[in-house]
């Protein structure tokens, strides 16, 4: 359970550091991403655990693959 925990916070932390680097407000992703902005902040604090589906749509819309919110070593 532990790891599980760990690998939502580490998605979470880099669909926030991506979101913040493309000067994107949380709110204007959500939308863009037809999330509620309560959820999308959940999931960036690691509090949810995202499908792939919605992990792919926060990377479309950030203009990033799929694997660049996977990869923890950038």
């Amino acid at each position: 359970m532990k790891e599980k925990k760990q690998l939502q916070l580490a998605i979470g932390k880099r669909v926030k550091s991506l979101r913040e680097s493309k000067g994107i407000a949380q709110q204007d992703l959500a939308a863009q991403c037809n999330l509620e902005k309560s959820n999308l902040s959940r999931l960036e604090a690691g509090g949810t655990n995202p499908t792939i589906y919605t992990l792919k749509r926060i990377a479309d819309n950030l203009d990033v693959s799929l694997c660049d919110i996977v990869n923890f070593d950038k």
